[in-house]
């Protein structure tokens, strides 16, 4: 439409167009309700003690399990896993300051996830507030104490994914 054109058109096309958007609007609703049930049924049926841990919902579940993958023996321990995850501790010392920052590298969509379940805990699980507190007051910053945290729920999850009768490749059992 142009300047000058009738405002009564002009109306009836943004009608017209605001029903064409809210239609697909509830298409896609329906179908991202419908593919949200799909993903609660078969990340329960994959691995229903991992939703059970505190902090992590279907969709961080589903992104962790992907990070594993469908051969979870070729992590040979929990320290491979969070090194995948791009969790695992890299020395940044200078001088005498002794100091660790997170990997930068592995996975970031698991990386993500591991840093919102963090993120959820430190909310609403009373033992991770309470490790917060202890740590806080040993002088720690809140970016320390995430990157503490990470590794542990990396370490939870990889003991929850990885049976412990799962063989590692030397033979010796991965816990």
């Amino acid at each position: 439409f142009r300047l000058g054109d009738d405002p009564e058109d002009v109306e009836s096309a943004t009608r017209f167009a605001l029903r064409s958007v809210a239609r697909r609007y509830r298409a896609l609703s329906v179908e991202v309700s419908e593919l949200d049930a799909q993903l609660d049924h078969l990340v329960a049926e994959a691995a229903p003690e991992l939703i059970s841990l505190p902090g992590i919902g279907t969709d961080h579940a589903a992104t962790l399990l992907l990070t594993v993958g469908d051969n979870p023996e070729r992590l040979g321990s929990e320290a491979s896993f969070a090194s995948l995850c791009g969790v695992s501790p890299v020395e940044a010392s200078s001088g005498k300051v002794v100091r660790h920052r997170l990997n930068r590298g592995g996975n970031r969509d698991a990386n993500r996830a591991l840093h919102l379940i963090c993120v959820v805990r430190m909310r609403i699980d009373e033992r991770t507030r309470r490790y917060v507190a202890r740590r806080t007051a040993e002088g720690k910053s809140r970016r320390e104490i995430m990157r503490c945290l990470k590794r542990y729920i990396a370490r939870e999850v990889y003991r929850v994914l990885v049976p412990a009768t799962s063989p590692s490749p030397i033979g010796v059992s991965t816990r």
